[in-house]
């Protein structure tokens, strides 16, 4: 009997230049819903190609470095 394929992870192409809100989401390691609303709310990057929505790579390493400039949030 066939064992069961097991997609390989998807290695991200770094030819690309525009990614979509999931492929942002993936390179991110968040949830597809989480990087959407973050997108609308202007916190990450993105333009529009036509009718997409489209996150430019850089704008993913802009979007870590904000995150480490910020203040510590007191617990």
């Amino acid at each position: 009997m066939a064992e069961p394929r097991v997609a390989a992870p998807e290695t991200p192409d770094s030819s690309l230049v525009l990614l979509t809100v999931e492929e942002a989401a993936r390179r991110l390691r968040i949830g597809r819903t989480t990087c959407f609303r973050l997108v609308l709310a202007g916190e990450i990057e993105s333009v529009t190609v036509g009718r997409l929505r489209r996150v430019p790579v850089d704008a993913l390493s802009a979007y870590v470095a904000k995150l480490r400039h910020r203040p510590a949030h007191a617990a």
